[in-house]
This record gives structure tokens, C-alpha cells and sequence, in this order.
């Protein structure tokens, strides 16, 4: 850390190279905050269930003390589960703060405008013609929703992509891929379309420590994109013309933030399913937090790690010992969340 400026509220991060981020200090406060609270959600994730585990033993599994069974239960069994929760958390929230971001509207996310659906359309082709290993439904979800974000962009395009075209259009892909994912689970054989079905609600019950370090990769790497593209998604944020008047190359700059957030759902999709409403509610929460003016990516990732990470804990811990997929907590708190977001204009407007 290079400085920091409590006066302007800004603070300064410098990294290797000419690498460096600027933010309000209220932003640093706030992504901490919730970073600790996601952590706190994590330990008590790593200490309830069958066996229960104080949160003292469970730091001391962590750091490689206690009794053999606390590791085998807490590092072995229960650990991966919790990282995948923040890792695929983190990248929804990022996808969703691209996407809301470069539409300029808060519906604009993945799982509303089709990419999360097109994920999914690519996964369950890939277990009816390939197999079901989680790198070739990683590259099924990838292809999947590389397409769908393609023929999405290219229906919208009319001199350029306006949002809330884009928006319309990606709801009806999302409706017609809705029915042929459909389509696919009735028609292939029972089996797999019972392990399809279950997958398809979006559920971290089956994660083992082959899929983390995939996934931490992945995100890591395009992070490190969304990092190297500089302030070019708050520029465009500010509409085409003035990002065009401050040197950015806007359609190319567009097309390589599109591939990026995709690629961040694709991955969400592949290790835990179709989850919804958390890329769409992390950046708006989060911005509701900051006080920013749009959304901001740090804020939205931690956001995003800190719902993923409570939903799935209560979805084991609501009905325990009977456990419900993680996408069944997020679309019951996301509907709630959706309701409240349309609510918002109409209250504002009533005199």
C-alpha cells in the first residue's frame, strides 16, 4: 500500500510495475468488511453439521493442529466446499458489476440476459456427447456461453449495442435456451437426466479439492484481465461517445470486457451450476454500501463471495440434516431482492 488520503477519502494501492489501484477509503472500509464477514460466514461453514467444531479448533485445523478427525472433517471434507463458495461468489459478483456496468442498468447480468442459461445449454451437451469430467463441462460451459453472449450481441447490434436492447433481446435467448435445456433433460436417458436436473439447480454438495485449484486459476487469471484493461469499464460506464473522446477504443474494449465476464459465469457454471440473482444482487448491494456513483468491481466480488458463502450455509443448515442446492437459497432471496430493485423507481416516483 503506497498511501493513504483520508482527506480526499481516497486511497492508493500500488502493486509490481505501473500497476495501481485508486479507491475511496469508504470502499477499502467496506470491501474489509465484508471480507471479515465472509470469513466469519466460512469458519462457521467449516464448523457446523454433523460433527460440530468450535471455531477455535477450527483455526487450529487450518493452521494444522488439533485431532486427526477435526482435520479429516474440516480440511478434507468440509474446506472445499466453503473455498468454491468464495471462489464462485467472487467471480458472479465480478461478472455481474462487468455486465451492469457496460449496459449502465442494474438488470443487466448474466443470468438475466441469457449467458448463465447459454453456460448450461453447453454443459448439458457436452454430458449427453462428451462425458461428465469437470474440465470438459468447464469447456462446455465456456463454448456454451461464449455463443449465447455472441448471437445475443449480434441480434442487439444496431450501430453499436445500446443496453437496454441488449437486455430484451438476451431475456428471449434466455427463454428459447430455457426450453431447449428443457428439452434435453426429458429426452436423454434417466440417469443423466436426474444427475442434469440436480446439477441444473446450482449446488456446491458434491465439490471435492480436484475442482478448487482449477477454479482459483481461472478466476485468478481473469481478475488479472479485468486488472490489466485499467479504468476502461468506468469510462465506458460514462457512455460510448465520452469513452470514445477519452481514447477508448470502445466496441473492441466492449468485446474483450463481454469475453472476460462470460468466461467468469462460465466458470461459476461449471463448478456449481446455474446459480442465480448473486451476480445480479452483489453490485447493487455493494454499490449500496460504497456510496459509488456505478458499480465497482472489488466491492461486487467480495459482495458476491459473501452471499454465495451465507446461502450455502443455510441451505445446509435450514432444513438440516437435509441439504438444499445453494441456487434454490439464492433464487428464494433473489426474488425477494428482485421484487425490491423493480419497487425502487415506483416508490421514488410516488409523490
Amino acid at each position: 500500500m503506497n498511501g493513504v488520503d483520508f482527506g480526499h477519502r481516497v486511497v492508493v494501492a500500488r502493486g509490481p510495475g505501473p500497476l495501481s489501484v485508486r479507491f475511496g477509503a469508504r470502499t477499502a472500509l467496506v470491501c474489509a468488511g465484508l471480507g471479515l464477514a465472509a470469513l466469519a460466514v466460512a469458519v462457521l461453514g467449516l464448523g457446523t453439521g454433523e460433527f460440530e467444531v468450535p471455531p477455535g479448533e477450527v483455526i487450529g485445523a487450518l493452521a494444522g493442529q488439533g485431532s486427526g478427525a477435526t482435520r479429516l472433517v474440516v480440511v478434507e471434507w468440509r474446506l472445499p466446499r466453503v473455498l468454491l463458495a468464495l471462489l464462485v461468489g467472487a467471480a458472479l459478483g465480478l461478472s455481474g458489476a462487468v455486465f451492469q456496468s457496460l449496459l449502465r442498468n442494474p438488470l443487466g447480468s448474466p443470468d438475466v440476459i441469457g449467458f448463465n442459461t447459454g453456460a448450461y445449454t453447453g454443459v448439458l451437451v457436452t454430458m449427453l456427447l462428451v462425458g461428465r469430467d469437470y474440465h470438459q463441462t468447464a469447456a462446455g460451459a465456456l463454448a456454451g456461453g461464449l455463443l449465447a453472449a455472441a448471437v445475443v450481441y449480434l441480434l442487439a447490434y444496431r450501430h453499436g449495442v445500446h443496453g437496454f436492447r441488449l437486455i430484451v433481446v438476451g431475456i428471449a435467448i434466455s427463454a428459447i435456451l430455457a426450453s431447449v435445456n428443457q428439452w434435453f433433460v426429458i429426452k436423454v436417458q434417466l440417469q443423466l437426466a436426474v444427475a442434469a436436473a440436480i446439477w441444473g439447480q446450482g449446488s456446491l454438495n458434491t465439490v471435492t479439492w480436484e475442482q478448487v485449484p482449477a477454479v482459483a486459476v481461472a478466476v485468478a487469471l481473469l481478475t488479472a484481465g479485468l486488472l490489466a484493461l485499467g479504468p476502461r469499464l468506468s469510462l465506458l460506464a460514462m457512455g460510448e461517445e465520452s469513452a470514445a473522446a477519452l481514447g477508448v477504443r470502445t466496441e473492441r474494449t466492449r468485446l474483450l470486457y463481454l469475453v472476460i465476464g462470460v468466461a467468469l459465469t462460465a466458470v461459476a457454471t461449471a463448478a456449481a451450476g446455474p446459480i442465480s440473482f448473486v451476480a445480479l444482487a452483489a453490485p447493487q448491494l455493494a454499490r449500496l454500501l460504497t456510496r459509488t456513483a456505478g458499480v465497482a468491481l472489488a466491492p461486487s466480488a467480495v459482495m458476491g463471495a459473501l452471499l454465495l458463502t451465507t446461502s450455502d450455509w443455510l441451505g445446509q443448515r435450514l432444513f438440516a440434516p437435509t441439504q438444499l442446492p445453494v441456487g434454490v437459497v439464492t433464487v428464494s432471496l433473489g426474488g425477494l431482492y428482485f421484487a425490491w430493485l423493480l419497487a425502487r423507481p415506483m416508490r421514488k416516483a410516488a409523490p
